[in-house]
């Protein structure tokens, strides 16, 4: 990270980290549920130099603010208001989008809403899409929903690196990084992690949406991201991701599985291409009349 901004949304603070902050193209990275702004650190120092990567952290993790009302503030239409006071900020009329998991997700809806819909460029998805694994989810609402205490800090690390094995983090040096990235003490001096343990509660309280129905009116260039291991990210739920957007562009990442941390070369390359492509979609009607074609 090489600067900070903290701006103020409501009673909340929003910390945005920001990695090349002169460079003559921005583009947003939206992390997972759990997670920070600052797992996109080696995303940055790959796309390189000519890119501005703002990573916000979402209320409740990381260096943001956590709610006193959680039914009010941990809900997607909630940090969707987040989002466009964070674009409003940096005066981003329009702009390319990495979100992992959750950040994906609610790139997903800001591209579908019309109000949003333009303030979105280009949309990449880290393992997430319109259809996600039950089962997969309701682990991860149960143990997110819960608060971590270790007594010892190598305690911890054991926890993340068992939690996140599919990451595919495959080093000493970057799980001790992640470790440190995710820990706070607690007054006990035990330690716990950096996210408020009522993120959780966004499995109760957020309202369902046909996120298909939202899949089906993105009209940016897409691109998504599946761990090859995934247990969140069917292959059969991309296939018909394909169907219903026939430009989209897809990479299976090898030995990882929810989800892949975009951390090196063989990952980003292929990211970085796709966000300065020309756009190739076609209108809507175009599309459908496309896939009665194929019919």
């Amino acid at each position: 990270m090489e600067a900070l901004e903290l701006i103020k949304v409501r009673e909340l603070e929003v910390a945005v980290r920001i990695w090349h902050p002169d460079a003559p193209r921005t583009v947003v990275a939206w992390h997972g549920l759990a997670r920070h702004g600052g797992d996109f650190a080696a995303l940055a120092r790959e796309l390189g130099p000519g890119w501005r990567v703002l990573a916000p952290d979402t209320p409740g993790r990381g260096l943001s603010s956590w709610s006193l009302y959680p039914a009010h503030d941990y809900l997607y239409s909630h940090y969707m208001a987040v989002a466009l006071a964070v674009l409003d900020h940096f005066e981003l009329e329009r702009v390319p989008w990495i979100g992992t998991s959750m950040g994906g997700l609610l790139g997903m809806m800001l591209a579908a809403e019309p109000a949003t819909a333009n303030r979105i460029q280009r949309l990449v998805l880290n393992d997430v899409g319109p259809e996600l694994d039950s089962d997969a989810l309701a682990e991860m609402a149960t143990y997110f929903g819960v608060m971590k205490r270790y007594s010892h800090f190598s305690e911890l690390l054991e926890s993340l690196k068992q939690h996140y094995r599919g990451f595919g983090i495959d080093s000493e040096a970057d799980w001790r990084q992640l470790a440190l990235g995710s820990a706070r003490r607690l007054p006990d001096g035990s330690w716990s992690l950096h996210y408020d343990p009522r993120i959780g509660e966004q499995f109760i309280h957020d309202t369902p949406r046909d996120t298909w129905a939202d899949w089906e009116r993105i009209r940016c260039p897409l691109m998504v991201i599946r761990g090859a291991e995934s247990p969140l990210l069917r292959k059969e739920s991309i296939v018909r991701m394909r169907e219903i957007q026939p430009s989209l562009v897809t990479l299976e990442v090898p030995g990882c599985g929810h989800a892949p941390m975009l951390d090196r070369h063989a990952q980003v390359r292929p990211v970085a291409d796709f966000l300065q492509q020309r756009s190739t979609l076609f209108p809507a009607w175009w599309q459908r009349l496309r896939n009665a074609w194929k019919g």
